[in-house]
């Protein structure tokens, strides 16, 4: 069987842009827009949005996501078999530009958990069965997915988690809890990290487990922020049960399962990314200038340029890191390196929001695009712990990067059981 011929990235960006125009509006000038009556202006980082806005919000990008998937604009690097296109990621990309034009759903947290962590760690670490059961599903969104990672015990030092599963015939039964777990509320399933031999090192004790997140035993306790918005949640397990079936990986290697997980994320948080997401943008602080009239200001001029060069820098991290996934590689360092770049720009991005809004940052004043900002430099401090803290990644780079010795760990080889705690 002869193989089908790739169109080249200019003829699939020619499909790609008739198929955005027929199923998108244009989103144009959005200061114009607004003055129309027709644009909302949002730059928030977590959600500070009620209940059933932020459901609202996830239910238009999922039904956005599915009509993508009708044509496979919603995977297109992945194979047919999970309804992919299998195209490059230069195909992606040019993608992911275009749809930057156009009027479409903000990206959230749950989904992009679902779609670009959570299913590509199943299809690595997954069945034949587990595949076929969730990564198409999981790629479509038809159902969503949280992290339980992290608990109170076991935050930075995730290898020191402690909920418990325990085997009881071809079930595990579990009981603790974890913590910051986004989008908990919205979600169907959870990858769970969880201890299964407490007479190990902490590494070599861990699990992971695909778990139905409204079965008896599991439940889900909002955190409500100090911006507003309670996208985080405690979740709490009594005697949950989940089958063996729905075991990820091999028992006792979690800690693998989650190295790449939170690959994964270091990538996607690093890249840049095409798509239009939430936490505020050089596009964004350019429409706020522009609206405020400050774009003449030589000093704001300069801030902006700068924000768009920190971009720039950001996404080619990002072009390396996908370059080394192209041929085959593990998620590794250029992660991290990305992750502290793209923190570091997200703080830069609060600073030239300041300068360029002014005291309408403090007060809402009613005119567009000034307070909303408080959103981000409010949120944008808690992506210095998300996805692995600023300090975990600095010991990554310093220990598998530069070669510098790693921390003392006084607890390598002592069973979790008898680590101090």
């Amino acid at each position: 069987m002869v193989a089908a011929v790739q169109p080249s990235v200019e003829q699939f960006a020619d499909e790609a842009s008739k198929w955005l125009s027929a199923h998108a509006q244009p989103r144009g000038d959005e200061a114009a827009t607004h003055k129309s009556g027709g644009e909302s202006f949002s730059v928030a980082v977590f959600h500070a949005l009620g209940t059933e806005q932020e459901q609202h919000l996830l239910d238009e990008l999922v039904s956005w996501n599915q009509l993508k998937a009708e044509v496979g604009y919603h995977a297109i690097t992945w194979p047919s078999e999970y309804g992919g296109l299998g195209l490059s990621k230069e195909h992606a990309r040019a993608y992911a530009r275009l749809e930057l034009a156009f009027s479409v759903p903000v990206r959230h947290e749950t989904f992009s958990v679902t779609t670009g962590l959570v299913a590509p760690t199943v299809e690595r670490f997954g069945t034949e069965e587990q595949k076929q059961r969730f990564v198409t599903t999981f790629l479509r969104a038809d159902q969503l997915c949280c992290q339980l990672f992290s608990e109170p015990g076991a935050g930075s030092d995730l290898a020191g988690v402690g909920c418990r599963a325990v085997p009881d015939g071809d079930e595990w039964v579990l009981q603790g809890q974890k913590i910051w777990s986004s989008g908990a509320q919205y979600s169907q399933w959870g990858l769970l990290l969880a201890r299964t031999d407490p007479d190990v090192p902490k590494h070599r004790g861990i699990t992971a487990f695909l778990v139905p997140v409204r079965a008896p035993g599991v439940e889900i306790r909002p955190i409500k922020q100090m911006s507003g918005g309670a996208s985080f949640n405690e979740v709490f397990f009594d005697g949950a049960r989940v089958p063996d079936s729905l075991r990820l990986g091999a028992v006792g290697d979690g800690w693998n399962v989650a190295l790449t997980t939170l690959g994964f994320e270091r990538e996607s948080s690093g890249s840049g990314g095409g798509s239009r997401r939430p936490g505020g943008s050089f596009q964004e602080l350019l429409v706020s200038a522009r609206a405020l009239g400050r774009t003449g200001d030589p000093i704001v001029r300069d801030r902006l340029a700068q924000v768009y060069i920190r971009t720039r820098v950001q996404e080619m991290i990002g072009l390396r890191a996908e370059a080394g996934r192209q041929m085959g590689a593990p998620p590794g360092p250029e992660g991290s390196i990305g992750k502290l770049v793209w923190t570091d720009n997200l703080e830069f991005v609060s600073e030239v929001a300041s300068l360029v809004v002014g005291p309408a940052l403090l007060a809402d004043t009613g005119q567009w695009a000034t307070y909303e900002w408080t959103e981000h430099v409010l949120g944008a401090p808690g992506y210095r712990i998300a996805g692995g803290s600023d300090e975990i990644q600095r010991n990554i780079v310093g220990e598998r990067v530069l070669g510098l010795p790693g921390e003392p760990r006084v607890d390598r080889n002592q069973a979790w059981k008898d680590v101090a705690r």
